[in-house]
C-alpha cells in the first residue's frame, strides 16, 4: 500500500499532502479509498470519481476500488441512490477480466455482508440477489486463485450463518452438484467434493440427506480420480454425523466397505483414521457384527501405513462400545467419571445378542456348518468378513479357542474369493473353506512387498494333518506313537526350510515359534500316550493335546493376522485326525475328565486363557489391542505403537469396566515397564483416571505398585504422577495413603535443578493434599517440605510456597491445633525473619501479608507472635524488604476492621511504623507507604458518585 501514490501520478502532490504514502496494511486510521476525497483536476464529486476509477483501464485503480469497497459502503450506504450505484460498481467489478481484481473483490465479500446485515433492513434481498450469485459464479472461475477465494468466502458465510436456507438449496447446492457430476472436469470435481464435505456439517440433517448424500455416495465409488475418493474417505465421519444413524447404516456403510477395500493404500489409511467417527454413528449391532470384522482387516492390511493408522484408531474404536449400564461408570456433563451400579435390565442385552468371536456360552454346536446370506450390494471382501463375523450365533464353551480359530479364518479368507453370496461356515479346516481363486492379484509383486516371498507351508501342513488323521483312526497305540514321530519329522523339515530366512524377517521368526510349539506338543503327546495307557486305561484320546493346543494358541495369539495365514494350520497338528468341531469339545472336557495330578502338569493352565475373556467388545479387537505391546509390532507397524496403546488404555478400561480389568492387567504392566519413557509418561498422566475406573480395591492391588515405580522414574515420568497426585491419593484408603507421606519429600529432588516448574507443581499439589492428612501428619512431614520450597532459588516457586504456608496455618487453626500452629509460626520467624539473606526476610513480610489477607490465624495470635517481628523489618537495611513491609502494612493490615478501630492497642505502633516508612530515604518505600489502597479508592469513588 505504500506504493499507492505511484499508481496515481496525476495526484502525486495531493497524495503527499494527505500523508497517503504513510498508509500501510496495519494502519487503521486511514481509508483505502481516501483519494476519492482529494480534489483533483477534474473537479468531479466523490461518487463520480469512484465510477471513473472503477472503470479505469489501469488495473491498479480497479484493485484499489475493490479493496476499499467496505469503506465505500460505509460512506455511500446511507443514501439509497448512492447505494444502488455502489452495488452496480460491485457487479461491474465482479465481471472484471483481471483475476487479481476478482480476487480482491471476493476477499471483501464477508465484511461487506456483515456490514449490510447490521445496517440494511433489506439485507436478505441484497445478499441473495447480488452477493451470493457472485460467490457461486466464482466457484467455476477459470483462475485457480479466484476459485480458492470463493470457496473460502462461501464457507465463511456459512459459518457466520449469513446465507439463508433457501439460497443454500437453490443456489449453492445446484452448482456444487453440477461441478461434482461424473462428466465434470476433474479439478472442479475434487474441489466441489471438498466443499460438499465441509458444507454437510453446517446444514440440517434433512438437507444433507436429500441433496448431498446421493452425490456423496456416488463420489465414493468414483473410479477416475482417486483424489475424489480420498476426500470422501477423509471426511466420511463428518458425513455420517451429519446424516445420522439410520442413513449411515443404510447408505454409507456399504460405501465405507468399498473404500476400506480400495486398491490405493491412502484410501484405506483415511478410513482407518475416521473409523471411530463412523462407528459412533451406528447401532451396537452393526458396530459389533459389521464394523469389527472390517477393522480387523485394516489392522492386518498389507500396507504398513494402513496398519499404523488402524492401530492408532483401535483404542478409540473400542471406546465406542462403552455401555454405562454394563461398565458401571459414566461420564458427567463436567467431564468427570462417576460410579453407576451395573443395570440388570435388558438394555445391555444387545451385546449378548450378537456376541463376537470371543464371547462365552453355549455348546460347540453353534459352530456347525450354516450358510449365511450376504446382500449382493456389498463388495466381495465385505461379504467374506460378514460371514466370518456371523460364525458364532451363540456363546461357546471355549471362547479363547474360538477367537484363535476365528482370527485364523479372517487371515485365510482371500479378498478375491469370487462372487459368493452364500458361504458355508465350518470350523473344520477343509479345502473348501480356505479355497481362494487364482486371481492375478495373488501373484507376487515387487511393488507390494519388499522381501522375497516366503515358502507357502499351509498346504503341506494341511496334508500332514489329513495323513496323520487317517492313520490315527485305524491304528493301535504303537502306530499312534509312530505317526507322531512321522509328524514330528515332517514339522522338523519345515522348520529347517525356514532357517535361511530366520534372521532376515520377523514374520519367519514368528512362524518358527509357532511350529516349535506344535513340535513340542507332538513330542509331549508321543511320550505321555503309552504312560496313560498303562496306568489309567483311558481311551485313545490324548489328554496332553489340550494343554499343547493352548500353548500353540498362545504362541499364535502373539502373531499378527498376516503371520497366522501360513501357520494357523499347525494348531491342529497337536491332535491329528480329529475335526476342529469335535476338537473344541474335547478341549473343554479334557481338563475336567483328568485327575488332579495330571491337571497340575499342564504347561499352561486353561484358566489363564479364560482370564482374557469378556463379552463387552468382540474378542478379536481386544486381542489386537493387547498385542500392541508385542515388541514385534514395533518393528512391523510403528515404533510408537506402545505409546498409542498407553494413550487409549483408560478409554478401553472404561469400556470394559472394572469387572474385566483382568483382560488388561498384563498389558498395563507391560506398558508400565516399557523401555520408552514416553510410554511410561503417558501412563503416569492417566493413572488417576484409571484409578477412578477400577475402584479402591483394584487400585490398591494393581496400580499402587506401578505408581510407586513411577515415583522413582525420570522427571519426565514423575511430572505426570505429580500433576495428579492429589487425585490419585484421595482414592486410596487412609492407611495406604499415609505410606506416601515420606515419599513426598523425594519430589523436592529433581534430575535437573533448573526444572523449577517441577517444584512449582509440587507446591500446588501440596495445597490440595493437606485435606487428606491429619494436622499431626502435616506437621511431621509436609511442613518441612513447605519451608524448603519457601527458600527456593526461583521466585515463582517461593510465591506459590507462601500460599502453601498459609494453607498449613489454616489447617492447624481450623482443626483447633493451636500448639502446632504456634510451633510453625516460631519456625517461620527463625528461618525467615532472622535469615541472613534479604530474600528470606522479604519472604517473611509476604507471608505475614498473606496470613492477614486470608485471616487464617486468629488476630490475637497474629498480634502476639507475628506482628512484632513484622514491624521490626522497618529498620531493615535492604530497601526491597521495606518496600514489601510498606505494602503489607498500608494495603493489607490497616484495611482490616480489627486495626481500624481507634481503641486497638497496637494501632499506634503500626501507624508510627507507617509514618517512618513514608519518610524513608528510598522513593519506592515512601511511595508504597503513602499510597492509598486500591479498594479504598474504589469505595471513596462510589460514595462520591452516590452523593452527586
Amino acid at each position: 500500500m505504500a506504493e499507492i501514490p505511484l499508481y496515481f501520478v496525476d495526484l502525486q502532490d495531493d497524495l503527499d499532502d494527505y500523508g497517503f504514502e504513510d498508509y500501510g496494511p496495519h494502519c487503521d486510521s486511514m481509508r483505502v479509498t481516501a483519494f476519492l476525497d482529494i480534489p483533483g483536476q477534474d473537479n468531479l464529486p466523490p461518487l463520480t470519481r469512484l465510477e471513473k476509477y472503477a472503470f479505469s483501464e489501469n488495473v491498479f485503480n480497479r484493485q484499489i476500488i475493490a479493496r476499499g469497497l467496505l469503506d465505500i459502503f460505509r460512506d455511500f450506504g446511507n443514501d439509497e441512490e448512492d447505494f444502488l450505484t455502489v452495488m452496480a460498481i460491485v457487479v461491474r467489478l465482479s465481471e472484471d477480466a483481471d483475476p487479481t481484481v476478482r480476487t480482491e473483490l471476493m476477499e471483501q465479500i464477508p465484511p461487506i455482508a456483515i456490514f449490510l446485515q447490521e445496517n440494511r433492513s433489506d439485507f436478505p434481498m441484497v445478499l441473495s440477489e447480488c452477493l451470493i450469485p457472485i460467490v457461486v459464479r466464482y466457484l467455476t472461475d477459470p483462475n485457480n486463485q479466484v476459485r480458492k477465494s470463493s470457496q473460502e468466502v462461501l464457507l465463511i458465510l456459512l459459518e457466520q450463518d449469513l446465507i439463508f436456507q433457501h439460497d443454500i438449496e437453490n443456489k449453492v447446492c445446484p452448482i456444487l452438484l453440477a461441478l461434482s457430476a461424473p462428466d465434470s472436469d476433474n479439478e472442479y470435481k475434487a474441489e466441489a467434493v471438498n466443499i460438499i464435505c465441509k458444507l454437510a456439517s453446517m446444514l440440517s440433517k434433512n438437507t444433507v440427506e436429500r441433496l448431498l448424500l446421493p452425490r456423496f455416495c456416488e463420489l465414493c465409488g468414483d473410479g477416475k480420480l482417486f483424489q475424489v475418493r480420498k476426500v470422501c474417505a477423509t471426511n466420511f465421519g463428518d458425513i455420517c454425523h451429519a446424516v445420522g444413524q439410520e442413513a449411515t447404516e443404510k447408505f454409507l456403510i456399504p460405501k465405507f466397505f468399498e473404500l476400506c477395500s480400495d486398491n490405493v493404500w491412502g484410501m484405506r489409511k483415511a478410513c482407518a483414521e475416521c473409523f471411530m467417527a463412523v462407528s459412533y454413528n451406528t447401532s451396537p449391532e452393526v458396530r459389533r457384527s459389521t464394523l469389527s470384522p472390517l477393522f480387523i482387516r485394516l489392522v492386518s492390511d498389507p500396507c504398513r501405513w494402513v496398519r499404523q493408522a488402524a492401530f492408532q484408531s483401535l483404542g478409540p474404536f473400542i471406546s465406542t462400545f462403552a455401555n454405562p449400564s454394563r461398565a458401571g461408570l459414566y461420564i458427567r456433563e463436567d467431564g468427570t467419571l462417576s460410579i453407576r451400579p451395573p443395570a440388570q435390565d435388558a438394555e445391555s442385552d444387545f451385546t449378548r445378542g450378537s456376541p463376537g468371536a470371543g464371547s462365552c456360552g453355549n455348546t460347540s454346536a453353534a459352530r456347525s456348518t450354516k450358510p449365511v446370506q450376504i446382500e449382493p450390494a456389498l463388495p466381495t471382501e465385505t461379504s467374506n468378513f460378514l460371514c466370518v463375523s456371523s460364525s458364532s450365533h451363540g456363546p461357546m464353551e471355549n471362547p479363547m479357542e474360538d477367537s484363535v480359530f476365528a482370527g485364523a479364518e479372517w487371515a485365510r479368507l482371500s479378498p478375491e474369493a469370487g462372487d459368493i453370496h452364500t458361504l458355508p461356515i465350518n470350523s473344520d479346516p477343509g479345502p473348501g473353506s480356505w479355497a481362494c481363486s487364482g486371481s492375478p492379484d495373488d501373484v507376487f509383486s515387487h511393488f507390494l512387498y519388499w522381501r522375497t516371498p516366503l515358502p507357502d507351508i499351509s498346504k503341506d501342513l494341511e496334508l500332514l494333518l489329513r495323513e496323520a488323521g487317517l492313520q490315527e483312526e485305524g491304528s493301535s497305540s504303537p502306530e499312534t506313537v509312530h505317526n507322531g514321530r512321522v509328524a514330528r519329522s515332517d514339522i522338523q523339515k519345515v522348520l529347517d526350510s525356514l532357517q535361511e530366512h530366520l534372521m532376515s524377517d520377523p514374520d519367519v521368526q514368528a512362524q518358527v515359534q509357532v511350529l516349535s510349539a506344535a513340535l513340542r506338543a507332538v513330542q509331549l503327546e508321543s511320550v505321555s500316550q503309552p504312560e496313560r495307557k498303562a496306568t489309567e486305561g483311558l481311551s485313545e484320546v490324548s489328554v496332553s493335546a489340550p494343554g499343547a493346543a493352548c500353548d500353540s494358541q498362545q504362541a499364535l495369539s502373539a502373531v499378527s493376522p498376516q503371520r497366522q495365514l501360513s501357520v494357523a494350520g499347525t494348531l491342529h497338528s497337536t491332535n491329528p485326525g480329529e475335526p476342529v468341531q469335535g476338537n473344541k469339545a474335547n478341549h473343554c472336557k479334557g481338563t475336567s475328565d483328568r485327575p488332579e495330578t495330571e491337571r497340575r502338569q499342564d504347561p499352561i493352565p486353561l484358566e489363564e486363557n479364560k482370564s482374557k475373556l469378556q463379552d463387552i467388545i468382540p474378542q478379536p479387537l481386544l486381542d489386537e489391542y493387547v498385542s500392541m505391546t508385542d515388541p514385534a509390532r514395533a518393528q512391523t507397524v510403528d515404533t510408537d505403537i506402545a505409546k498409542h496403546c498407553a494413550y487409549s488404555l483408560p478409554g478401553v478400561a472404561l469400556t470394559l469396566g472394572r469387572q474385566n480389568w483382568h483382560c488388561l492387567k498384563d498389558t498395563y504392566e507391560a506398558l508400565a515397564s516399557d523401555m520408552q519413557w514416553k510410554v511410561r509418561r503417558t501412563l503416569a498422566f492417566s493413572i488417576h483416571e484409571l484409578a477412578v475406573i477400577l475402584g479402591d480395591q483394584l487400585t490398591a492391588a494393581d496400580l499402587v505398585p506401578i505408581f510407586n515405580g513411577f515415583l522413582k522414574d525420570l522427571d519426565e515420568v514423575r511430572i505426570g504422577v505429580l500433576k495428579h497426585l492429589y487425585d490419585f491419593l484421595k482414592l486410596l484408603h487412609e492407611d495406604k495413603r499415609r505410606e506416601y507421606l515420606y515419599q513426598l519429600q523425594e519430589f523436592v529432588v529433581t534430575d535437573n535443578s533448573r526444572n523449577w516448574r517441577f517444584r512449582y507443581e509440587l507446591a500446588e499439589q501440596l495445597i490440595l493434599i493437606l485435606e487428606l492428612y491429619s494436622p499431626s501428619d502435616v506437621s511431621d512431614y509436609l511442613m518441612h517440605i513447605a519451608l524448603k520450597l519457601c527458600a527456593d532459588r526461583v521466585s515463582e516457586v517461593r510465591w506459590i510456597s507462601f500460599k502453601l504456608v498459609v494453607a498449613i496455618l489454616q489447617k492447624f487453626y481450623s482443626s483447633s491445633e493451636s500448639a502446632l500452629g504456634l510451633n510453625f509460626i516460631n519456625e517461620l520467624i527463625v528461618r525467615f525473619r532472622h535469615c541472613s539473606k534479604w530474600v528470606g526476610r522479604q519472604a517473611f513480610a509476604f507471608i505475614c501479608q498473606a496470613v492477614v489477607s486470608a485471616e487464617c490465624v486468629p488476630v490475637d495470635q497474629f498480634v502476639e507472635h507475628l506482628l512484632p517481628s513484622l514491624l521490626s523489618l522497618a529498620s531493615d537495611p535492604v530497601p526491597n524488604v521495606r518496600v514489601l513491609l510498606a505494602k503489607a502494612l498500608r494495603q493489607t493490615l490497616l484495611e482490616k476492621a480489627y486495626f481500624r478501630n481507634a481503641g486497638h492497642p497496637h494501632l499506634e505502633v503500626v501507624e508510627e511504623t507507617v509514618l517512618a516508612l513514608q519518610s524513608d530515604q528510598d522513593q519506592d518505600v515512601s511511595f508504597f507507604a503513602t499510597q492509598a489502597p486500591k479498594r479504598r479508592n474504589l469505595t471513596n469513588t462510589t460514595m462520591l458518585e452516590k452523593q452527586n
